[in-house]
Order: C-alpha cells, then sequence, then structure tokens
C-alpha cells in the first residue's frame, strides 16, 4: 500500500528535521520503503510517498518525528490504478 505523508515542520521551521535526519537518517522501520518526496519552495512541508503492507509501520516511523514535524497520513494509489478502478464506470 502506498501513503502520502504530509509533513508540517513545527513552528515552520525544517532545520531541526534535516538535522535529524543527516544525524540519523530516515529511521523507518523494517517493511517500510521509501519511494520519493518533495518540499515546498517556503521549506515549511514535505511530501513523501511510502509504501508498506502494515500501517502500523507509518505510526511507528511517525514517533520518530512527532517532536519536530505534524504528519498527516493519506493511503493512495498510483494513477494507473485509478484507471483500472474508474474504467468499468466510464
Amino acid at each position: 500500500m502506498l501513503y502520502m505523508i504530509i509533513e508540517s515542520f513545527k513552528n515552520g521551521d525544517p532545520v531541526p528535521v534535516y538535522r535529524r535526519f543527516r544525524d540519523k537518517g530516515r529511521q523507518a522501520p523494517e517493511g517500510l520503503k521509501y519511494i520519493s518526496s518533495w518540499v515546498t519552495t517556503d521549506m515549511g512541508r514535505c511530501y513523501q510517498v511510502m509504501e508498506c503492507d502494515d500501517r502500523r509501520l507509518i505510526d511507528e516511523w511517525i514517533t520518530h518525528w512527532s517532536d519536530v514535524a505534524d504528519m498527516e497520513v493519506i493511503p493512495v494509489i498510483t494513477s494507473a490504478q485509478a484507471v483500472e478502478r474508474i474504467t468499468p464506470r466510464l
């Protein structure tokens, strides 16, 4: 399953997040795979796509970052999967 993670840096400050990432890495548990990410130009928010079979891994990962970022988790599908789902209704 794919998840879009919308990460808002606490107090709009990305420095603590990037410092921790530099020092400790992503801190993702076994089974949670990083796909890609994008950061807003004002450095206030990061959008990450992560993949795993067990949603609890996302929650475990978030605990490592909850003091420096607020995260919203949204299950997503690929565009190809969306086409598969919608085609019968066209």
